[in-house]
């Protein structure tokens, strides 16, 4: 019984500092290729990374973040991630159809409010239970 306390405090001293915090860049086509996107995510709305080409933007409707997490357990970071992302995108959709938007322009990774951008790729972060992407992306109208 002497050693459980000090024992018990080594262990909640150490885990934060051994938590795991790992950055993996997911190309957002990976995503939309997902059989569970093409079943999540209707078409309606498109989404375009920051440096992307985009057909051309009529009309800008405001921005949003979201930041989505996903259970990691049992899952490569890359999986987890790319789960993560969807759900990010799930809920742009959402919103981009209340405010009768057809895109979501400009994304950006937006990990603890860092814009981080990249015309292929989003940046997500696994760790050994949750992983997370922040997402910022700005509501459009495009096309004619």
């Amino acid at each position: 019984m002497k050693f459980a306390a000090p024992l018990l405090t080594l262990i909640l001293i150490a885990g934060p500092a051994m938590a795991r915090d790992t950055v993996v860049q997911i190309p957002l086509s990976d995503v939309l290729s997902m059989p569970e996107a093409q079943q999540k995510l209707d078409g309606s709305v498109k989404f375009y990374l920051a440096g992307q080409h985009t057909p051309a933007i009529r009309k800008k409707m405001g921005s949003d973040v979201s930041n989505q997490k996903t259970n990691a357990v049992n899952k490569s970071d890359e999986q987890a991630c790319r789960w993560a992302i969807l759900s990010t995108l799930i809920s742009f959709q959402e919103s981009a159809k209340k405010r009768h938007a057809n895109a979501v322009v400009d994304i950006v990774s937006y990990y603890k409010k860092e814009e981080r951008r990249d015309s292929q790729t989003i940046e997500c972060h696994a760790g050994t239970m949750i992983a997370g992407a922040a997402i910022k992306g700005s509501y459009a109208k495009v096309g004619r």
